[in-house]
C-alpha cells in the first residue's frame, strides 16, 4: 500500500487488498456541523472520484477543491470499469463532468446502486452517451441534463422547504451551468435557477445528488460554492466513522484501482468513445444536445403538476395532430385513382365520387373524441387531475395515429431522399446484393439516394487521388454499381462525402486496427491535422480526428477528390457532411481548431497565437471564431464553383445542424445560412432528428420559417431509428403540411418491413408508373403538379360544402385560381425568365387574395388553412429556386457560345 499525503488531504491508491466497508450508516437527513471539514479516518477512503478523458482538463480544479474539503478518496479510471465490481466498495462514487459512459458501464453502475451505492454527479452527466445509456442514467440519477444556460445565473433554494442536509453556508451564488430535467415521482428539486420558470439546478433522489454545472471548473463556479455543495452531498451520503477508529487503516483500506495520473489524458483508453452506435457515422454530441433541448416526455401515470404553458402546449399539439389526420385524408382523396385508372379530380373536373367522404365514419368518431379531450384538458389540469390529463392525451394521440390513411397514395411531388450508409453498402457485398436494396427503395417511392462515398478517410471506390480504397470493399466498385442501379430505376444518386472528418475510431474497430489510427490521409500527411487546445487530435469524448480547414493542401486534396467523383461517375449531385469543425463547448474550456496552418495564418493576421486566447478575451475570441468559420464558408464556395465548372446540372447539398446560428458558430463554426444566401448550395438538409413529432417540429420550424436561405430548398432530416412506424408517418405528414419540398430519411438500414409497406402504399408506385417531377431537378413542373393537387383539394372541400367562402367570392376564387394555373403551366412547359416572372407575380397576388377568401374558413379550420398557405409558400420557393437554375443554365449557354466563337 502506498499513501500519498497532502495537506488536509489523504489520497489512497491501493492494489489487491481486501476491502472493509464502513459499518455505520448516516441517515440522508442527518446534518453535520456547518462548513466543517469531514472528519474521516486518516487513510480510509470512502469516496471514489472517477476520472476520464473528458474531465482530465478539469482535474487540477477538482483535486484542489477536494483538498479544501479534506476528504480521503480513491481515483477510479473510468476505462477500467467493465462490471459492477469494478466500481469498487466505497459508499459513494463521484462523477465530475463525465459525459460518456458505455452501455456496459451504465448497467454496472445500476447494479452497484441497487446494492446500496450512492452517486454524486455534476455537469451534463452521460449526455454524450447512446440514447439507451442516457435513459438508464436518467433512471439511476433521477434527472438528466436538458440544456446549457447562456449566462451565469443565481442558484436559489426551491419554493418548498429545502431538505435538512442543505445547511451549508455559501451554497447559493452565481454559477454558469445548465437546466436539469427531473424524473417525475422519484426525484426532488433541491435548488433552482433564478429564471422565470425556476428550472432545476440541483436534483436529488434517495441514492443520488446531481449538480447542474461542471464542478471543479473556475469558468462555471467558484471554489467556495463547489466545495460547499460537495460537502453537503457527502454529509448526506457518507457514513462517517469516528476519527479514533483509524487503528486498522494500514491493513484494511478499500481496494483502489491503479489511478490515472493527474497529468494524463491523451493515452487514456478510448473505451468510452466506442459506444455511440445510435446511427452509423452520424452520432454526434450536437445531435444529442438538440434532442435533449426539445424533450417532450408525457409520462402516462405521472401526477406531476402541469403549468399553464405546458397545458397550452398539450392542447395545441393534440389540435395539430387532429389537423394532420384530416389533412392526410384530404390529400389521399385528392390523389386517389378513379375507377377508370385516371388520377382524381383533374383541373377541369366537375364530377366527384360521392362514395368517399372526409373522413370516414370511424375516423370521424376518433376525431370527435380527440377534440373533446383537447377541450377538456384545461379543466382537468385546473382541477389538478394531472395523471388523467396525461393519460387521455396519450390515448387520444395513439388513436389518432391509427386513423392515418396509410393504405392509399397521398404523397405530393416531393424530394423523397434516403441516406444509404457505408455499412449497408458493404453488407450488400456485390452489385447483385446492392440491386435488391435499390429495388426496395424504388418500390418505396424514394427518388433521391445519398450514397456514402467517402467515409473515415476512405473512398468506397478505387481512387487515383485518395491513398486507399475502403478495405471493407474488395473486388468491386460500389459507386459505379450504385449509379447504374439508381438510374435504371429512375432515381438520382448523390455522392455523400465526409468533408473535414478524417477518420473514425469505430471504423478502426471494424478493420481490427489501432483505435488511434487517424485514417489513411492523415497517416500520410500528419501536418494536415487539426487539434484541440490540449494538443489532442481527437476531441475528448468524440471518435473522429479532423482536417485543418485552413490548410491549403487539405483543401486542394479534397477538391481534387470531389472532382474525381463527379467526372469519373455520372452522379447527380454531391453532399457535404461534416462540413464543420468538431463539436466544442468554449464555456467548458473545450475548443478546437489549432492546426499548424490555422495558427500560423491567424498569428500573421493578428500577431497573436490563437492557442493563447480564451473566451474571456471577447474581441480576440470573436476574431478567432470568425477566422475558423470563414475557412468553412470559403471552402463551400470553392466546391460549388468547381461543380458548376465541371457539370452545371449537379446538385450541391449539405447536411447541417439546426442549432441556433450564434451557438452553432461558437460550437461548430458552421454558418450555413451564408452558404444559402450566396447561392452556393441547392439543398439544405438540417438533421432535425427527434423521437416524436413535437420535438421534430420544434427543431425544424425556425429554419422552415426562415427568410434567410436565398433560393436554396430546405429538406428536413428524419432519423428512423427507434421511431414507431406511425410516429415516423406523423413526422412525414407534418413535413407535407409545412412549406418544404420533401424530406431525407436516416438511414436505409432502418427502413424495416413495416415502414417499407407504409411507404409503398402512400408514396410508392402502386403498380402504376407515375412520372412525377423531382423538385430540385424540375422545380417548375413540381410547382405545377403540387398546385394541381391543391386545386383538387379545394374542389373536394367545396363539393362537400366544407369550404367557408362567401357565395359572392366563389366565382372570383375559381377565376383567379385558373389564372395562376395557366401562368404555372406556361412556365413549366416552356421555361423562360419572362414566364417565370409572370408566374411569380401571379402567385404573389393570389396569395394575398387567398387570405381574404379564407378569412371565414380560418375560423372554422385554422390548421387546414395554414396548410394550404404553406403549400402555396412551397410553390413560391420552387419558383425562386427555378430562377437560380435558369440563371445557371443561361450562364452555361453564354459560355458555350463564347467558346464556339473563339474557336
Amino acid at each position: 500500500m502506498k499513501l500519498l499525503i497532502a495537506p488536509a488531504l489523504v489520497i489512497v491508491h491501493c492494489l489487491n487488498i481486501l476491502p472493509v466497508r464502513a459499518t455505520e450508516t448516516l441517515s440522508p437527513q442527518t446534518p453535520q456541523p456547518q462548513n466543517q471539514p469531514l472528519q474521516l479516518a486518516a487513510a480510509a477512503p470512502v469516496l471514489s472520484v472517477v476520472q476520464s478523458q473528458e474531465n482530465a482538463q478539469h482535474w487540477a480544479g477538482i483535486t484542489k477543491r477536494l483538498q479544501t474539503i479534506g476528504v480521503p478518496y480513491c481515483v477510479l479510471p473510468l476505462s477500467s470499469v467493465k462490471s459492477a465490481a469494478d466500481w469498487g466498495d466505497r459508499n459513494v462514487i463521484f462523477l465530475p463532468n463525465i459525459e460518456t459512459l458505455t452501455p456496459t458501464q451504465a448497467i454496472a453502475l445500476e447494479a452497484w446502486v441497487n446494492k446500496g451505492g450512492n452517486i454524486i454527479a455534476s455537469g451534463p452527466v452521460g449526455s454524450l452517451s447512446a440514447p439507451g445509456v442516457r435513459q438508464l442514467l436518467k433512471n439511476i440519477l433521477g434527472s438528466y441534463w436538458g440544456f446549457s444556460l447562456q449566462d451565469k445565473q443565481q442558484i436559489n433554494p426551491p419554493k418548498t422547504q429545502p431538505p435538512t442536509w442543505l445547511n451549508q453556508k455559501g451554497i447559493f451564488g452565481q454559477v454558469h451551468g445548465g437546466v436539469l430535467l427531473p424524473n417525475d415521482g422519484i426525484s426532488k428539486v433541491v435548488a433552482v435557477w433564478s429564471l422565470q420558470d425556476r428550472p432545476a439546478a440541483v436534483v436529488a433522489t434517495q441514492n443520488s445528488t446531481v449538480f447542474g454545472w461542471r464542478w471543479g471548473t473556475d469558468v462555471a463556479s467558484s471554489s467556495e460554492l463547489d466545495t460547499a455543495w460537495l460537502q453537503a452531498a457527502l454529509n448526506r451520503h457518507i457514513s462517517i466513522p469516528p476519527a479514533q477508529s483509524n487503528q486498522n487503516t494500514a491493513t484494511s483500506a478499500p481496494n483502489c484501482p491503479t489511478p490515472i495520473p493527474k497529468t494524463a489524458s491523451t493515452n487514456t483508453s478510448t473505451t468510452t468513445n466506442k459506444v455511440n452506435t445510435v446511427a452509423p457515422n452520424r452520432q454526434d454530441e450536437a445531435i444529442d444536445q438538440l434532442e435533449q433541448r426539445v424533450r417532450w416526455d408525457v409520462a402516462p401515470n405521472s401526477n406531476q403538476p402541469i403549468n399553464a404553458d405546458e397545458a397550452a402546449a398539450l392542447q395545441q399539439q393534440l389540435e395539430h395532430l387532429i389537423g394532420r389526420v384530416e389533412s392526410a385524408h384530404l390529400a389521399a382523396l385528392a390523389n386517389a385513382p378513379q375507377p377508370n385508372g385516371t388520377q382524381a379530380l383533374k383541373a377541369d373536373d366537375t364530377q366527384f365520387n360521392t362514395a368517399t367522404s372526409i373522413p370516414q365514419s370511424n375516423t370521424e368518431q376518433v376525431l370527435a373524441q380527440a377534440r373533446i379531450v383537447a377541450n377538456n384538458l384545461p379543466r382537468l389540469i385546473a382541477n389538478k387531475n394531472y395523471a388523467l390529463a396525461r393519460q387521455q392525451w396519450l390515448l387520444a394521440r395513439n388513436n389518432l395515429w391509427k386513423q392515418f390513411p396509410v393504405d392509399r397514395r397521398l404523397a405530393p411531388a416531393e424530394i423523397r431522399a434516403v441516406w444509404l450508409d457505408r455499412g449497408t453498402i458493404v453488407r450488400a457485398g456485390n452489385e447483385q446484393g446492392l440491386s435488391k436494396i435499390f429495388d426496395r427503395l424504388a418500390q418505396s417511392g424514394i427518388n433521391t439516394v445519398f450514397f456514402e462515398v467517402v467515409n473515415a478517410g476512405y473512398p468506397i471506390y478505387p481512387s487515383q487521388v485518395a491513398p486507399q480504397q475502403n478495405p471493407l470493399v474488395r473486388d468491386w466498385d460500389p459507386l459505379a454499381a450504385g449509379v447504374k442501379l439508381a438510374h435504371e430505376r429512375g432515381m438520382e444518386l448523390h455522392a455523400w462525402v465526409w468533408t473535414f472528418a478524417a477518420g473514425n475510431q469505430r471504423h478502426n474497430e471494424l478493420l481490427n486496427i489501432n483505435s488511434d489510427y487517424p485514417g489513411p490521409v492523415l497517416a500520410a500527411h500528419p501536418n494536415w491535422a487539426n487539434y484541440d487546445q490540449q494538443g489532442r487530435l481527437i476531441p475528448q469524448g468524440q471518435t473522429k480526428p479532423f482536417f485543418d480547414p485552413a490548410n491549403p493542401e487539405v483543401r486542394q486534396y479534397l477538391l481534387k477528390l470531389y472532382e474525381e467523383i463527379v467526372t469519373r461517375y455520372n452522379v447527380d449531385g454531391l453532399q457535404l457532411d461534416y462540413i464543420r469543425y468538431p463539436f466544442q463547448d468554449p464555456s467548458a474550456g473545450r475548443t478546437y481548431g489549432y492546426g499548424q496552418a490555422a495558427r500560423t495564418q491567424f498569428q500573421k493576421l493578428t500577431g497573436v497565437d490563437p492557442i493563447s486566447i480564451t473566451p474571456a478575451q471577447t474581441q480576440l475570441w470573436q476574431q478567432w471564431t470568425a477566422f475558423r468559420t470563414q475557412q468553412v464558408d470559403s471552402f463551400v464556395t470553392e466546391v460549388s464553383q468547381m461543380l458548376r465548372q465541371k457539370r452545371t446540372n449537379l446538385i450541391l447539398s449539405v447536411a447541417v445542424f439546426p442549432l441556433p446560428e450564434a451557438e452553432r458558430i461558437q460550437k461548430l463554426q458552421q454558418n450555413w445560412e451564408v452558404w444559402a444566401r450566396r447561392g452556393d448550395v441547392d439543398l439544405i438538409i438540417p438533421m432535425t432528428y427527434a423521437q416524436d413529432t413535437v420535438r421534430f417540429q420544434q427543431l425544424a420550424q425556425p429554419w422552415i420559417a426562415s427568410s434567410q436561405l436565398g433560393s436554396a430548398l430546405l429538406i428536413p432530416g428524419i432519423r428512423l431509428l427507434s421511431l414507431p412506424t406511425l410516429g415516423a408517418f406523423d413526422q412525414l405528414q407534418l413535413v407535407r403540411d409545412l412549406p418544404v419540398s420533401g424530406y431525407a430519411l436516416f438511414a436505409a438500414e432502418n427502413v424495416n418491413n413495416e415502414l417499407h409497406k407504409l411507404f409503398v402504399n402512400t408514396q410508392g408506385k402502386l403498380g402504376v408508373i407515375i412520372n412525377e417531377p423531382v423538385p430540385h431537378r424540375e422545380p417548375l413542373k413540381s410547382a405545377l403538379t403540387r398546385y394541381s393537387s391543391l386545386q383538387r383539394e379545394w374542389r373536394l372541400v367545396l363539393h362537400q360544402e366544407k369550404l367557408q367562402i362567401p357565395q359572392n367570392s366563389i366565382s372570383e376564387f375559381h377565376n383567379q385560381a385558373e389564372v395562376l394555373q395557366n401562368a404555372l403551366t406556361q412556365a413549366a412547359n416552356s421555361p423562360s425568365a419572362s414566364k417565370l416572372l409572370v408566374a411569380k407575380s401571379t402567385l404573389v397576388r393570389f396569395q394575398s387574395q387567398f387570405r381574404v377568401w379564407m378569412r371565414q374558413q380560418n375560423l372554422h379550420n385554422t390548421y387546414q388553412c395554414k396548410t394550404w398557405e404553406n403549400r402555396l409558400a412551397t410553390i413560391e420557393r420552387l419558383l425562386r429556386y427555378s430562377e437560380k437554375r435558369l440563371d445557371i443554365t443561361s450562364q452555361t449557354t453564354v459560355k458555350k457560345r463564347s467558346s464556339v466563337m473563339l474557336k
